[in-house]
């Protein structure tokens, strides 16, 4: 049986429209075609994932934080909102370490970079753009009330089907961004476990500041707290590790190449 066809550009589009989580892995998911990917790394990225929500609903429910469904909605609450400041900390974190890297590159990878850099910065303000729907839909100051009885009923359906394609897209995008680190190996595979080690030690030390998980013994939220940045940081090495020994690919190499 011969392969199904590639879609045409016409054809994702429309699948975009229909589909927003199928939107959200176009926008938030690497696409270079030369980049490397390490299926072993992969995998060890989405268990880090798995075992930090299994440790979250742990720490959760051990420390009596949930305790009927109200508490079940403000936990809930309260990981969507950590989520996104982390999202909102890679968006701020990212021209950092991007800059660092496009400064001490040669002078034609810096162009390179810089362009690949567009498709990060494009899943960033798509990101955005999907989030204002909210407040636009939904707020009740006077502008966008106003907005709102200008557009008139039929407008209003249009921005309620807006803002329904937009949370799935959004919540999608939010998990897809942290896990590819905004997609951030399109612009060279060592990117993302540097910007990933950075993002998650200034995380742990907003944490620190903020007091977070004020209901739970010192001992285990110091480990809590702790144990992630530590373990970002253990397979971002690893995965460094593996891009230089089976893939050749170094920091001398990315800068001078």
């Amino acid at each position: 049986m011969p392969p199904a066809p590639e879609p045409t550009r016409g054809q994702k589009i429309l699948r975009c429209v229909r589909n927003p989580f199928y939107a959200a892995q176009r926008v938030f998911r690497p696409s270079r075609p030369d980049r490397v990917e390490d299926p072993t790394v992969g995998r060890l990225q989405r268990w880090r994932t798995v075992l930090g929500v299994v440790a979250w609903l742990w720490l959760t429910i051990t420390y009596g934080l949930v305790s009927d469904a109200t508490d079940v909605d403000a936990a809930l609450s309260d990981r969507f909102d950590q989520s996104w400041v982390s999202v909102l900390a890679l968006m701020c974190t990212f021209p950092v370490v991007l800059g660092g890297f496009v400064a001490a590159a040669q002078g034609h990878l810096r162009r390179l970079y810089l362009r690949r850099a567009l498709r990060s910065l494009a899943a960033i303000g798509a990101l955005l753009a999907s989030m204002a729907t909210f407040p636009l839909a939904m707020a009740p100051d006077p502008v966008t009330k106003g907005f709102r009885d200008f557009i008139g009923l039929p407008g209003k359906i249009v921005l309620g089907v807006l803002c329904a394609w937009s949370l799935g897209f959004a919540l999608y995008g939010i998990g897809l961004a942290l896990i590819h680190v905004l997609r951030t190996a399109d612009i060279h595979e060592l990117v993302p476990p540097v910007l990933a080690i950075a993002l998650s030690w200034e995380l742990a030390l907003m944490d620190v500041i903020t007091g977070a998980y004020s209901g739970v013994p010192v001992l285990a939220r110091v480990v809590f707290m702790m144990g992630a940045p530590i373990t970002v940081t253990a397979v971002s090495c690893w995965e460094m590790h593996r891009l230089r020994h089976h893939y050749g690919l170094h920091l001398r190499q990315a800068l001078r190449t």
